[in-house]
């Protein structure tokens, strides 16, 4: 079984940076599809990125994330750029080993989450 935890949230500016990671325990990593999520308050947690035999990334974070993983590590990247205040958000990790990516349903575990939050 493997267990998920994210880090790297915080607190950032408009136009910057932040990293997050997911580390895995467990032997199995590499052969889980993972995928990044995050839930705004009052909204709905929706799909942001996810890295499996391709990557795939929502339509509003195109050019600015991109998700890697080690799987040597454990470990799966979002490095998110040019921050925006609707990114504000928790982060959730997830692992799954269906193809759906972009579907919450593919995914049976999940991390606790990490905020993030961008000021302006």
């Amino acid at each position: 079984q493997v267990q998920l935890v994210e880090s790297g949230g915080g607190l950032v500016q408009v136009g910057g940076s932040l990293r997050l990671a997911c580390a895995a325990s467990g032997r199995t990593f590499s052969t889980y599809a993972m995928g990044w999520f995050r839930q705004a308050p009052g909204k709905e947690r929706e799909f942001v990125a996810a890295i499996g035999s391709s990557t795939r990334y929502a339509d509003s974070v195109k050019g600015r994330f991109t998700i890697s993983r080690d799987n040597a590590k454990n470990t799966v990247y979002l490095q998110m750029n040019s921050l925006k205040p609707e990114d504000t958000a928790v982060y959730y990790c997830a692992a799954g080993r269906g193809n759906h990516y972009t579907e919450r349903y593919n995914y049976g575990l999940w991390g606790q989450g990490t905020q993030v939050t961008v000021s302006s």
